[in-house]
């Protein structure tokens, strides 16, 4: 199976349907992950498949629950995951990418610009010193525990804003750690086609004062 094969099966089973245009993107993304790799240390994975699986379909699941958003915060992006896929997907939707790694945000600049991707903006420091912008929906993949995650973004989030964030296993011990004034909405099992590795969506959002 090609990359373009997995990629199609991969929307398939999660439901998605996407043009040939944003298919491709997906796939020039994967390279320019790889191409870049070695020079800013991006991702673990050097295989063009296996980041198919564990990078653009792990990150396509956040889909479903930024459906009513109109701007959204990745925080530690990273390598761009899941900011990219998800703005390659809803053109419609303006996404923020944040990482306080400058080689990183080097890279998201650049893949950002070869992309042709006008509705994401990059921005390098620290999310604490992030003041300028307030969004609905403020998201991360691995970028720290539930209880952190919320203290470091709370003030990012708008009126109506709420967290979405992406864990591995179920977090039973930091959901036990989540502030009192948060609401925990949801937590769903997730389903990664092509990924043997369990993944959890945690929705969030601040309690009404």
């Amino acid at each position: 199976m090609d990359n373009k094969q997995k990629l199609q099966e991969g929307l398939t089973a999660l439901g998605l349907t996407l043009t040939t245009a944003q298919q491709l993107l997906l796939l020039e993304y994967v390279a320019l992950l790889k191409k870049w790799n070695g020079t800013y240390n991006l991702t673990a994975l050097r295989d063009e498949q296996t980041m198919i699986s564990h990078h653009i379909l792990d990150s396509l699941t956040l889909l479903p629950y930024i459906e009513q958003a109109s701007t959204l915060m990745d925080v530690g992006s990273g390598g761009g995951m899941p900011g990219i896929p998800a703005a390659i997907c809803r053109p419609d939707l303006q996404i923020t990418l944040l990482d306080a790694n400058t080689k990183k945000t080097t890279f998201l600049r650049q893949a950002v610009i070869e992309l042709g991707l006008n509705n994401v903006t990059v921005a390098s420091g620290r999310v604490e010193e992030m003041h300028d912008k307030k969004v609905d929906v403020v998201t991360s993949r691995a970028f720290a525990e539930l209880k952190d995650f919320i203290s470091l973004t709370a003030h990012l989030l708008n009126e109506q804003g709420y967290w979405a964030a992406m864990k591995g296993v179920y977090p039973y011990e930091e959901l036990e750690q989540v502030p009192e004034n948060v609401e925990i909405v949801k937590v769903d099992k997730l389903s990664v086609p092509m990924l043997e590795a369990e993944r959890h969506m945690v929705i969030m959002k601040p309690k009404a004062v």
